[in-house]
């Protein structure tokens, strides 16, 4: 977990105003966490901040590819990712747990943010549910070979399902019955 140190960003001694840093996420971020749905990738985050006296307020600007696994043919291809979001972080003195997905609340003595676990949330989030190289991919089609495969063995699985035991052919009628 040091790789991740990298992405503090110490506040405290900032001056009021607008600051940018840029982040670079690759392979050896995602191998710090275990069971990320992404394990390969290329990104940059350029991250805004601007303090205030008694909040941050902070824009993640991240663009890059993250490797996918094609549910179809099983191909692994580069996905482009780009999206931003935006993070309202408040200073409280006391224990506060009405922290949201927008806010989070650090305590007054705190004096950097650590946006490891938010770039890797952020990020994940982008997975698409249902993953094709057609679809998310950039001038990339599915495996010819593994569709080929994949329609044989549905022909097969057709040509076992006309071949029914008579016996369970009649308990199918009582089914539609």
């Amino acid at each position: 977990m040091k790789y991740l140190k990298q992405y503090k960003i110490p506040f405290s001694g900032l001056a009021a105003g607008k600051h940018d840093f840029d982040f670079e996420i690759n392979d050896k971020f995602f191998d710090c966490y275990e069971h990320s749905l992404v394990k390969k990738g290329n990104l940059i985050a350029n991250v805004s901040l601007q303090k205030q006296e008694t909040m941050l307020i902070v824009n993640f600007d991240i663009n890059g590819t993250i490797k996918l696994t094609c549910d179809v043919c099983l191909t692994e291809f580069d996905a482009p990712v780009s999206f931003q979001e935006k993070l309202i972080v408040k200073f409280v003195n006391e224990e506060w747990d009405n922290e949201t997905d927008e806010v989070i609340i650090l305590n007054k003595t705190d004096h950097e943010l650590d946006i490891a676990n938010l770039l890797y949330e952020y990020i994940n989030v982008q997975v698409p549910y249902y993953a094709k190289c057609t679809e998310q991919g950039v001038n990339i089609s599915c495996d010819p070979e593994m569709l080929a495969k994949i329609s044989t063995e549905e022909e097969e699985s057709d040509i076992e399902v006309e071949n029914i035991d008579p016996r369970w052919a009649a308990l199918k009628n009582i089914k539609n019955n």
